[in-house]
């Protein structure tokens, strides 16, 4: 058959545009890390998905099969696990010193037990390859439900930490979110969008027990659990776009900072300004206000989440950071507010 008539064709082809997507991305901003990982989970998934396609699409020598399908199981779970360390960066940077290390242990207990369920995948689908027993694509059936299992949840595991996180900015600047909206809110959130990749984790779980054995989607589970690898493979477009937005708001950030040094010298010349800054610790959550508060002003309101006792400039609490990879246990997010 056709490279292009199978759907593994597409799935790669996907994959490879998403590594020339992370390419641009990385141009227009910064290389970090938070951008490599989708970078390298798309640029595995392209390879897995070729060579599953040489594996069961061509016909080769049963050892070029058995070598190719090893390395295709190996693919998929670098493309599959690594998307988790978007959540694991993220959290290593903003989670106290004791949820951290519950957080970790649990996590890489999870990493490792996938691990290790793949390698069986791999084992078995190699012992298919060679002796050709049906009975042996059972139990790799079997052993798929494990493996999504684990990583379902190793991503609700990331996505609880994500969320109480974001419900804590979300107290502590309640009346700012109110403003501008919930549904708005929610989705410049960088927990949630990152959250959502827990729905597709479980989603998979639940219905692969129905699939039949094998390479071929022959019956409803199987082609929606197609469709639901095929959001999988789509998902690092919305990384990339959640780094876009870390940049806009860093840019923003400092935007606000000039102008308001500006508008803080205007003063001298009877000109009034309203700062406010919300400012959260990784221990004390707290809502401040600094500045004058003149009624009729029109200015901008930032939301923060800082260390309290970060460095400061006109009395408001700054802390530089581009796509979460800063030092000092930080998260922003920003959103526009019209005082009157």
């Amino acid at each position: 058959m056709d490279y292009f008539e199978v759907c593994w064709s597409i799935f790669s082809t996907i994959c490879l545009v998403n590594v020339v997507f992370g390419i641009l991305v990385c141009e227009i901003t910064t290389f970090t890390v938070l951008a490599a990982v989708p970078i390298f989970s798309s640029a595995a998934g392209a390879i897995a998905n070729g060579l599953c396609y040489y594996v069961y699409y061509l016909k080769n020598p049963v050892i070029n099969e058995v070598v190719a399908a090893v390395f295709s199981d190996f693919f998929w779970l670098l493309q599959e696990a690594s998307l988790l360390l978007y959540s694991y960066i993220i959290l290593q940077r903003v989670l106290r010193p004791k949820q951290w290390r519950v957080f970790s242990i649990l996590f890489w207990t999870l990493m490792v037990l996938t691990a290790i369920t793949r390698v069986f995948i791999a084992i078995y689908r190699a012992k298919f390859l060679i002796e050709g027993v049906a009975q042996f694509e059972v139990i790799i059936n079997y052993l798929h439900i494990g493996y999504f299992t684990f990583m379902a949840i190793s991503e609700c595991l990331s996505a609880y930490f994500l969320v109480v996180i974001f419900a804590s900015a979300k107290t502590a600047s309640m009346s700012a979110a109110l403003k501008v909206g919930l549904l708005r809110y929610l989705t410049r959130s960088t927990e949630m969008r990152v959250a959502f990749l827990a729905v597709l984790g479980v989603v998979r779980t639940i219905i692969h027990p129905f699939q039949t054995p094998g390479q071929k989607a022959v019956n409803i589970a199987s082609q929606l659990d197609r469709f639901l690898y095929c959001l999988f493979c789509l998902y690092p477009i919305v990384l990339y776009f959640d780094t876009l937005a870390s940049k806009l708001r860093f840019n923003e950030d400092r935007s606000i900072y000039t102008h308001s040094d500006q508008a803080a010298a205007g003063n001298r010349y009877g000109l009034s300004t309203q700062t406010r800054c919300y400012t959260t610790t990784k221990s004390n959550y707290a809502s401040k206000m600094y500045g004058p508060d003149t009624p009729g002003d029109r200015n901008t309101s930032q939301e923060q989440i800082v260390p309290a006792n970060g460095s400061t400039r006109s009395g408001v609490s700054e802390v530089e950071m581009e796509d979460m990879d800063v030092e000092g246990f930080v998260i922003r997010k920003t959103t526009e507010v019209t005082v009157t």
